[in-house]
């Protein structure tokens, strides 16, 4: 079944013709667009480019000295963990400089000696800053001291910690149900601080713990849980570095995970083969140079991609579907040879009717719902035939779609046919972008954690957790709109750009009664703000935290589930900042009363309690604290890759899941426009204006379009154009979304494709328009045309 256009959503509109249009706002923002350069794309990654970006990034933002304390400390033994991706660290063998460029670019941004201070907000009004840009706003440096705005007001200013603290608790006592609270969680949080942010929300007496989990992997959770029985993936570091063929599907680790890219290098020098698949030719699949050896300074780099296949948007499921028919066919030109038998037969069930879906297909349908031609198909199916050890990694190319759990369901079961999971070199590996993004679900970030979990925490406490799940995102966006949520507290992040849908979600937060950011940058969440808004600055990864005299270490999980300590080191910028959990124990405190049952005091003073706690709580923790103190910490325990051990599924078995087969059609006229990231940017904080592998700089609101497309769309390339999504709203009428003045670039992508860079795009997608069964927001397939400018 063929599927385009987005779901039904209410908004304020206008009439303007046969069509209803969003009264969207107006920003002017600071960056001269006009001055956009636009060069041939780069076709590799690294090398000594990415070199002298991260020091000159460096040195502008933190000095000779902070930058040589931080670089060589990033990602070791005895250092603290790198606030951008959440890719391993390898087992033994670490390098001097075990990060990327993008890594010292999120270091230089988190350990900056720029400041902003009570005499900054006092210059500039909250009007003013809602001019600027999200890049001028995160420039201007670390927030230092906690600052209120109150109903009518147009600064911020400065408020004491005893009088911020007594604030949110009064306003949260002062709620008719604890529902009325929303706890937002970032992915950067360190598993202390979510597990202690997650006991907080639930003593106080609600499960409203929408997380950025919900808006990126929120589809692999439930697909994975469904198809094995845990939503994380199962693989480790040498799974990918012994594999002999490597799939990445939907992501873009040049940008977005670095430093995955030297061990795809390591794994092609073991023999593996790389198949891409990516609507975008991007650099970092193509060739990487090491900036750490002679090879990659001084020689070609390592080709990385051996086919590349460049999907149509929303073509994945297509793909998957016609690689397993691909298969099937081989087995039976040569049985046993493809088909894992042994264990489809004893460890899995619903392989006949998903293989009899998969012989059904028609690959007259393959070519218009991919874009890519069967031969090329087939070149990858032979690859897959072949191989004794598959690993196969996707990101949110393959999430943030509405088919994206039965996409992802489609890979596994490719996966599951040949036995690809629980053995050596081979599994699933969804990467992760935030740095503790599964940690914080591990922790208990998450609307709808089980009976066992919180049974638990009431046995280790003496509280009575809530059952009745809360929100998650999308349904806090609901909440805070229509008024059931009153208090929104958001522990790092920055919910107002990550979202999709901004002026839904910005009007949302400004009708609270109270906006609470727990932050060391600022962004746009503090502009769009509840009637009353505090902004609470907190230590960051990088910096030196001491208690009661003793210097604290925090812990995170990476995205194969090893669990390792990290220990800031710099003396923070100023000294009214405070750790995470200190300022989640002061709210506890002063919330739920001294004598509460949970130790809040003896958590802030050391968070070796925290982990004791944890310790007895969270399935696979025990003995945290000796074990995070090995070099490497430890693994958590996952049954899947483990021992090929589906128990934990409904009936104790793999499950090949079916799905109705579902792509995006591209209507006349109109483009399907996907979000995503420049090289100069880390999820919504924007480092820079330039996209060097793209070779796009000086600018963010352009919109990337086939050549093809630019001339039957009647447009030229560097045209000025308003970009419209469009989708059917409840009463069937065509709504409208718009986003203003962006300049056409001709760029390699499919027919019927174009691309534009979050969070700039995020406006055009609406909040009804989720992906089924994981709510995650659809920001990789929206309708759009080009109006021309002028």
């Amino acid at each position: 079944m063929a599927h385009y256009g987005a779901m039904a959503h209410e908004i304020e509109i206008d009439s303007t013709g046969g069509h209803k249009r969003y009264r969207g706002k107006v920003r002017r923002p600071d960056i001269d667009e006009s001055s956009l350069k636009v060069t041939k794309p780069e076709k590799s990654a690294a090398g000594v480019p990415a070199v002298l970006v991260a020091a000159q990034r460096g040195l502008k933002l933190m000095g000779a000295d902070r930058t040589a304390r931080t670089w060589l400390r990033i990602n070791q033994r005895n250092g603290f963990d790198c606030p951008s991706c959440a890719w391993p660290e390898p087992a033994d063998g670490r390098k001097t400089f075990e990060f990327c460029e993008n890594g010292a670019k999120a270091v230089a941004d988190d350990a900056t000696t720029r400041t902003v201070t009570p005499e900054f907000f006092a210059q500039h009004s909250i009007d003013e800053l809602n001019s600027k840009s999200s890049y001028w706003l995160n420039l201007q440096g670390r927030l230092t001291h906690p600052m209120v705005v109150r109903p009518g007001g147009t600064h911020y200013e400065p408020i004491s910690w005893d009088d911020a603290i007594a604030l949110v608790a009064d306003e949260l006592n002062g709620l008719a149900s604890p529902d009325e609270a929303l706890f937002y969680t970032s992915g950067r949080a360190s598993n202390e601080s979510a597990f202690v942010f997650q006991l907080l929300a639930r003593s106080f007496g609600t499960n409203n713990l929408p997380d950025c989990s919900n808006m990126c992997h929120e589809s692999s959770g439930h697909a994975l849980t469904e198809s094995i029985g845990i939503g994380k993936g199962t693989v480790t570091i040498l799974d990918v570095q012994e594999a002999d063929l490597i799939i990445i599907a939907g992501q873009n680790p040049g940008t977005n995970h670095p430093r995955m890219l030297s061990f795809l290098e390591e794994a092609k020098h073991n023999g593996a083969k790389i198949v891409a698949i990516n609507p975008l030719l991007e650099a970092g699949l193509r060739r990487f140079h090491d900036p750490q050896s002679v090879s990659g300074v001084l020689g070609n780099g390592t080709k990385l991609a051996d086919e590349y296949l460049q999907i149509k948007l929303g073509g994945d499921m297509v793909l998957f579907r016609a690689l397993a028919k691909m298969l099937l066919q081989a087995e039976e030109d040569n049985p046993g040879s493809v088909v894992d038998r042994t264990f489809i037969d004893t460890k899995s069930a619903g392989f006949e009717e998903w293989a009899q879906a998969a012989r059904d297909l028609d690959l007259g349908i393959v070519e218009e719902a991919t874009g890519l031609k069967l031969a090329d198909i087939e070149k990858v199916a032979a690859l897959m035939a072949s191989s004794q050890r598959t690993v196969l990694c996707w990101a949110m190319g393959l999430t943030q779609h509405r088919a994206g759990v039965a996409t992802i369901q489609e890979g596994t079961n490719l996966m599951l046919m040949r036995g690809m999971i629980g053995k050596p070199g081979a599994g699933l590996c969804p990467v992760r972008g935030h740095s503790n993004v599964q940690g914080d679900r591990t922790m208990g970030i998450w609307e709808q954690m089980p009976e066992g979990f919180l049974a638990a925490l009431d046995t280790e406490f003496g509280i009575t957790c809530p059952r009745p799940h809360g929100v998650d995102t999308v349904g806090a966006m609901h909440a805070m709109k229509e008024g059931k949520a009153k208090v929104f507290i958001s522990l790092g992040g920055n919910f107002a750009s990550a979202t999709s849908d901004t002026d839904y979600t910005e009007e949302g937060l400004r009708q609270c009664s109270l906006t609470v950011q727990i932050s060391t940058k600022l962004n746009r969440s503090h502009l769009a703000h509840g009637r009353t808004a505090l902004i609470l600055p907190c230590l960051s990864r990088t910096d030196r935290d001491i208690q009661n005299g003793r210097k604290q270490k925090v812990s995170v999980e990476d995205s194969m589930s090893m669990v390792h300590l990290s220990r800031g080191n710099l003396k923070p910028v100023s000294e009214d900042l405070l750790s995470e959990i200190v300022i989640m124990g002061r709210l506890a405190l002063a919330t739920l009363g001294t004598d509460h049952p949970v130790p809040w005091r003896a958590f802030m003073k050391n968070y070796d309690t925290i982990r004791d706690s944890i310790a007895r709580v969270v399935g696979g923790c025990e003995d945290y604290n000796q074990r995070v103190r090995q070099p490497d910490g430890f693994m958590l325990p996952n049954p899947p890759r483990d021992g090929q051990d589906f128990t934990d599924t409904d009936n104790g078995k793999a499950n090949f899941v079916t799905n109705e087969l579902e792509w995006v059609k591209v209507p006349p006229g109109r483009l399907v426009l996907q979000s995503l990231r420049s090289h100069d940017q880390f999820n919504s904080t924007i480092y820079g204006l330039d996209d060097r592998y793209r070779g796009i700089d000086n600018a963010r609101k352009v919109v990337m379009v086939n050549p093809q497309d630019i001339t039957e769309l009647g447009l030229t390339d560097g045209a000025v154009v308003n970009i419209i999504s469009e989708y059917t709203g409840k009463d069937g009428v065509l709504q409208e979304r718009r986003a203003e003045g962006y300049r056409v670039v001709s760029y390699d992508t499919p027919k019927g494709n174009a691309a534009g860079y979050y969070p700039e795009t995020n406006v055009l997608y609406p909040v009804h328009d989720v992906a089924r069964k994981s709510n995650t927001p659809v920001s990789k397939a929206v309708v759009v045309r080009l109006e021309p400018v002028g």
